[in-house]
C-alpha cells in the first residue's frame, strides 16, 4: 500500500464524512492505493456509528475505537501501529488541517525526505489559544533543550521506516511531534494553509496544556532536576557566606541579639526550596513508577474489521 491517511477523532460526528470526502478527492490525485484510519478516542458523541457507516460505504476507511479516553497521542500510535501505507500521514479530524495539502506534503517528501512537517505559517486559531500554544512551546524547548516550533503539530507526511522506529518507542508518555524529532532522518518543513476552526472548541485549554508540558518535560529532561541542583547549591553557598559574616560580626560584638526576621526567613525559604525538590523528585519517581507497571499504551475496543474481543497494545 503506498499511502496511509491516520486521523484521531474525538467530537467530530459531523466532520468525518466531509473528512473522508476531501481527503479521498485530494489523494486520488497521485494515488488510489490508500486507507484511511479513523481512530475514535471514546468520543461522547455518535464518532464511532458514523465511522461504521463511512467504512461501509467506503472500503478505503478503517476504523478503531479505544475502550477509554487515551488522548491525542496515544490514538495516533494506535493508528500508527495499523498503518500498512509505504507513507503515513498523521493529521486532526477537525479539518483545520486541510487535505487538501497532502499533496504538496507528498511531493516535497519525493524529493527525498523522510519526514515533511506542515508548517502553518498562519494559523487561524483564538487569540488565547495561540498565546498558550506559543508559551508550551517555548517552554517545551527550553524544558528540553531541543528546538522547537509552535508553527508545527502532528500534520505531514512520515516514510514507514521512520513510523517503524517510532513505533518501537513503547514508554508511557506520548507525544507524537517530539518522538518524530528524536528518531532524526532527513526531515524538511512546508507551508500550508491553516483553516479556522468554526466546529467545535478546542480539547487543549490551558489546564490540559500544562499537564501535558509537565509530562513531556518529565520524559524527555532532566533539566529541572539539574536547576534545582543548581538552585541547591546556589542556596548553600549563599547560606555558607551569611554564616562567616555573621560569625565575623559576632566576633566584632555587633551582634547583641540574634535576629528573629533572618531566622524565619532563613527556615521558610529553605523549607519551601526542600519542598519544591522533593516534589521534583518525587514527580520523577511517579513518572518511572507509570512505566515499570508495563501497562497497555491504549486498548483497543472495537474495530471495524473484528468487533470481538478487546486488544491491548503495549
Amino acid at each position: 500500500m503506498q499511502l496511509s491517511i491516520v486521523s484521531p477523532v474525538y467530537q467530530a460526528d459531523h466532520l468525518l464524512e466531509e473528512l473522508v470526502r476531501r481527503i479521498t478527492q485530494a489523494v486520488n490525485v497521485f494515488t488510489d492505493d490508500f486507507e484511511i484510519i479513523l481512530v475514535d478516542d471514546c468520543s461522547p458523541d455518535a464518532s464511532w456509528q458514523k465511522i461504521v457507516e463511512l467504512s461501509k460505504e467506503h472500503s478505503s476507511v478503517k476504523g478503531i475505537k479505544l475502550s477509554r479516553n487515551f488522548g491525542q497521542h496515544y490514538a495516533i500510535t494506535a493508528g500508527l501501529d495499523h498503518a500498512q501505507g509505504e507513507w503515513v500521514v498523521v493529521m486532526d479530524c477537525d479539518l483545520q488541517d486541510q487535505p487538501e495539502e497532502i499533496p504538496k506534503l507528498y511531493q516535497k517528501a519525493k524529493e527525498g525526505y523522510d519526514v515533511v512537517f506542515a508548517r502553518r505559517e498562519q494559523r487561524k486559531d483564538a487569540f488565547l489559544k495561540r498565546l498558550s500554544s506559543k508559551v508550551f512551546y517555548r517552554t517545551l524547548a527550553w524544558l528540553t533543550g531541543s528546538e522547537q516550533d509552535e508553527s508545527i503539530a502532528n500534520f505531514g507526511i512520515y516514510h514507514q521506516k521512520v513510523i517503524r522506529e517510532i513505533n518501537q518507542m513503547r514508554e508511557s508518555i506520548r507525544y507524537f511531534p517530539t518522538m518524530v524529532k528524536w528518531v532524526g532522518f532527513s526531515q524538511a518543513s512546508i507551508a500550508v494553509d491553516h483553516a479556522p476552526n468554526t466546529q467545535r472548541e478546542s480539547a487543549y485549554n490551558f489546564r490540559r496544556l500544562f499537564n501535558l508540558a509537565l509530562d513531556i518535560m518529565l520524559a524527555y529532561s532532566d533539566k529541572p532536576i539539574r536547576i534545582t541542583v543548581k538552585l541547591g547549591l546556589g542556596v548553600s553557598l549563599t547560606g555558607f557566606l551569611f554564616a562567616i559574616f555573621t560569625l565575623i560580626q559576632y566576633l566584632r560584638g555587633e551582634i547583641i541579639v540574634a535576629g528573629y526576621a533572618s531566622l524565619i526567613i532563613s527556615i521558610w525559604v529553605l523549607t519551601g526550596f526542600l519542598l519544591i525538590t522533593l516534589g521534583m523528585v518525587g514527580l520523577y519517581v511517579g513518572k518511572t513508577f507509570e512505566g515499570v507497571k508495563d501497562r497497555p499504551i491504549y486498548i483497543i475496543e472495537k474495530s471495524t474489521s473484528s468487533t470481538s474481543n478487546a486488544q491491548k497494545k503495549r
